[in-house]
């Protein structure tokens, strides 16, 4: 009696509790779940059951491009050393998808010992057969940049006649599994090469789910002049918008990602600033692994559900003695009519169903009547999961962040641009005259002083109404010149001498040049008068 009230009792006496994140994605997946995939055959129509090893891996990074569009140099040069089974050439010389991951040990391990191994996420990968393990391979070596992230080099997208060439495998389906574990895809284009062959539009297509995961880098931009740059650059975002089919524009990184000198290097500066926003974007991942690992979850609990409502729907429809087959076929010609009734009923976004052609495919192999009846007890437990212990590992996963905030990718590329003068805008901006004995500020301080004394200055000062006359004409937002009137102000007494007046034009002239200003006063801004008093 009342059993309502008692299950709602011991939720608030006994709520889940988890230690840590991964611990409660695995716990979650596997009592909560796991039961739903199982009884309604998701793995055999989705993804393969999940794995302790894909939770507790280190982020990955995809990356995916047709052949020559310098995958391998891009990995080269991320960790700054060769890695076992590494080829590069104009030719398609990556024939395997090779997973470059820590070890302390330098070497290759083949996929047939790679997918036996429990603490390698690459387990389930054993259903694409040994067409594809051949053709896998795991190569170790110690590496700072891979103590935080793992890359997965692809073989190049082949073009033209060779697409019509067998792998042996279904390739859009391997990249497909990987998408899903994965928690950045990186596609590459040759700014020689933008045309997208059937095999890649297969590819990106397959990707499709994952935009979130995605960013396009355009590589070997050095090659080409400014004018062929901007022309690129409208082809292949025209390209991509025929192809991957979202509202927003996928973001486009512009460079050259190898070693070598630039061949024309008019655009060095677009290329630094652009290779520095991939790289803190990379950095990020393993920041935001736990996050990544939790939102794959929910999507694929939101599939599973939908899953299950498909297969109870056909199920019910199926007669039990004759006219199998022929009803078989009646619905799945007219699973486009279940889906929009499912949708209805259980109030589901068009979004979290599957692909209604592939899903027939897929239904033509299975025997209907095997399929299981709805089980609320079962979807009511995921239900139960999203609304609650998902909240209470959104908490446990910002106490993980707030605990390990310099939790980035050190060491290769990433470091040689970190700090010192080839750090990302060293000398530019607020920084320049970082270097020099001399205050910067004082070459234009002349010019500086002569405004100065016509604002009427009392006791060598002017006021804050009189110097704003002047500031206003930089056409600044007020916000803007708030934020330099109160660096320039640094004795906080509301007025400007002539060596704050001269400092607060020189950051006006730092706004106006498109920098950004400073969030605290540089030492060698600070006037030479004022280097004395405490901040």
């Amino acid at each position: 009696m009342f059993s309502w009230l008692g299950t709602d009792d011991r939720r608030k006496k006994d709520p889940e509790v988890f230690q840590t994140v991964s611990d409660g994605l695995k716990k979650l997946y596997k009592t909560k779940l796991l039961p739903l995939e199982e009884h309604y055959k998701f793995h055999e129509f989705h993804s393969p059951a999940l794995e302790d090893a894909d939770f507790d891996n280190k982020p990955m990074v995809l990356l995916v491009g047709q052949y020559s569009t310098g995958k391998t140099s891009f990995i080269r040069y991320l960790l700054e050393q060769d890695f076992p089974g590494m080829r590069i050439g104009p030719e398609p010389t990556t024939d395997s998808f090779i997973a470059v991951m820590h070890g302390e040990v330098e070497g290759l391990v083949p996929g047939n010992a790679l997918v036996v191994d429990p603490k390698k996420p690459f387990r389930k990968l054993n259903a694409f057969g040994n067409a594809f393990l051949n053709r896998f391979v795991c190569a170790q070596l110690p590496n700072p940049v891979l103590e935080s992230i793992s890359v997965i080099d692809t073989p190049g997208i082949l073009s033209g006649e060779k697409q019509r060439i067998s792998r042996g495998y279904d390739f859009a389906a391997v990249l497909e599994w990987f998408a899903e574990r994965v928690d950045r895809i990186i596609l590459l284009f040759d700014a020689h090469k933008l045309d997208i062959s059937d095999e890649f539009s297969e590819v990106i297509k397959a990707l499709k789910n994952h935009e979130d995961k995605i960013r396009v880098v355009l590589n070997k931009a050095d090659q080409i002049e400014t004018q062929q740059l901007m022309r690129v650059y409208g082809a292949l975002m025209w390209s991509l918008g025929k192809i991957v089919n979202t509202p927003e524009v996928i973001r486009v990184y512009i460079g050259s990602f190898w070693s070598h000198p630039l061949l024309i290097p008019d655009n060095r500066k677009l290329f630094e600033a652009e290779e520095q926003d991939l790289f803190k974007d990379i950095q990020s991942l393993p920041r935001n692994a736990a996050l990544r690992k939790l939102n794959d979850l929910i999507k694929r609990a939101r599939l599973a559900k939908v899953h299950a409502y498909i297969i109870s729907s056909l199920k019910k429809e199926m007669p039990s003695v004759f006219g199998k087959e022929n009803k078989k076929k009646e619905l799945i010609n007219s699973l486009g009519d279940i889906y929009a009734r499912i949708e209805r009923e259980h109030q589901i976004s068009p979004g979290d169903f599957p692909n209604v052609k592939k899903m027939q495919e897929q239904l033509q192999a299975h025997d209907l009547n095997k399929f299981q009846p709805l089980k609320m007890k079962l979807l009511d437990t995921v239900d139960d999961m999203l609304a609650h212990d998902i909240a209470q590992l959104m908490v446990l996963v910002r106490q993980e962040e707030t605990q390990r905030p310099n939790q980035v990718v050190k060491g290769g590329a990433f470091d040689g641009t970190m700090n010192g003068p080839f750090g990302h805008g060293y000398g530019e901006g607020a920084g320049e005259g970082i270097d020099e004995v001399e205050w910067v500020v004082a070459r234009d301080k002349p010019m500086y002083d002569e405004i100065f004394y016509t604002l009427s200055p009392v006791n060598g000062k002017v006021t804050g109404a009189n110097a704003k006359k002047e500031m206003v004409k930089s056409k600044l937002p007020n916000t803007v010149l708030g934020k330099i009137w109160k660096l320039a102000d640094i004795d906080k007494d509301g007025m400007l001498d002539d060596e704050e007046f001269a400092l607060a034009n020189h950051l006006i002239k730092v706004k106006l040049e498109g920098h950004e200003l400073p969030s605290d006063l540089p030492p060698h801004l600070v006037p030479p008068s004022k280097r004395k008093i405490p901040e």
